[in-house]
C-alpha cells in the first residue's frame, strides 16, 4: 500500500466512523467529520498532511495512488 492509500483509507474510515458516532452517540460528532473535511482541504492547497507524516514514520512508502 502507498502513502496515498493509506491517507485516503484512513481518511475514509474516519469519516464514516464520524458518521456512525453522530447517528450513535450524539450529534455534535458531526464536529468531527467537519474536522476531517477541513484537514483534507487544507492539506490539498498546503500539502501539510499530519496522517501522511504518521503513516511515513510507521515506514509505509511515498507513491502515487494511481
Amino acid at each position: 500500500m502507498t502513502l496515498d492509500r493509506a491517507v485516503f483509507a484512513f481518511a475514509g474510515i474516519m469519516t464514516l466512523l464520524s458518521v456512525v458516532l453522530t447517528v450513535f452517540v450524539s450529534p455534535y460528532f458531526i464536529w468531527f467529520s467537519v474536522f476531517i473535511g477541513a484537514n483534507l482541504l487544507q492539506s490539498a492547497f498546503t500539502g501539510f498532511c499530519p496522517a501522511a507524516m504518521i503513516f511515513k514514520r510507521f515506514g509505509i512508502k511515498a507513491g502515487c495512488a494511481f
